[in-house]
């Protein structure tokens, strides 16, 4: 890569959107630790809830603190920090999902080989120089978020039907939710990191709406079902009379 006269860097959109999605994500962590210290059987999802959304606001501080990137080909500034988030976040998402519909262990295996495989492909694609060899990253990694996608929309649904007609409403709601966000992901990429259309600052600012959507918001949502989630383990733990 030559040298770069001027770099593209993120403006104060941007950081504004760090600082906003930090202290959402963190407060979140909080209610979620305290939600959790008072719970029994419900305490795993909450565990789940707090680690994400802890680990991703420290993601966004990083990204804060002018760390946790380099430049890219294109003299662009690449936030591989958000990567390091991913790598973490995504499968514990999948493991988080296949708690709340009582899946099986094989199927969340699934799901988060799928997540790793779509995120480390995508990083691979974002630090690509070869444009050839950047877009057949961009297709692996939309294999491995296929595969994610269809547990969580077949299977692990299957599985939350299986438990009762309020837990599959939940676990639909969530779901559609979190897989709406994901199919976003690539988007945002191809036109950013993908084909640099967009600026890094409203990169930063759409990955961080989808990052409280798919971690905040839908954790309030089990927050809400909070009753509904003492019943949701899988059926072979279940003891009948």
């Amino acid at each position: 890569m030559a040298a770069c006269a001027t770099i593209e860097e993120v403006g104060s959109t941007g950081v504004g959107a760090l600082t906003i999605t930090f202290l959402i994500l963190g407060v979140s962590a909080a209610v979620f630790a305290y939600k959790g210290h008072n719970s029994h059987e419900q305490k795993r999802f909450y565990v789940c809830a707090i680690f994400f959304c802890f680990w991703s606001a420290m993601a966004d501080f990083a990204m804060l603190s002018g760390q946790g990137w380099t430049v890219t080909d294109g003299c662009r500034q690449f936030f591989y920090a958000r990567y390091i988030d991913w790598i973490v976040t995504a499968p514990v998402i999948a493991i988080w999902l296949g708690l709340v519909a009582g899946a099986d262990f094989t199927d969340m295996a699934y799901a988060v080989a799928g997540q790793v495989v779509w995120v480390a492909a995508t990083y691979m694609g974002s630090i690509s120089v070869a444009q050839e060899v950047k877009w057949v990253w961009f297709l692996i990694s939309l294999f491995g978020l296929a595969a994610a996608i269809f547990n969580f929309a077949r299977t692990y649904d299957n599985a939350s039907k299986s438990k009762s007609e309020e837990l599959a409403k939940l676990y639909s709601k969530m779901a559609w939710t979190t897989i709406g966000v994901f199919a976003c992901y690539p988007l945002v990429w191809l036109f950013s990191e993908g084909f640099g259309n967009f600026s890094v600052s409203f990169e930063v600012t759409m990955y961080c709406i989808l990052d409280v959507i798919g971690k905040a918001v839908v954790g309030f949502m089990l927050l809400g079902a909070h009753d509904l989630l003492g019943d949701a383990s899988p059926v072979s733990q279940r003891e009948f009379v």
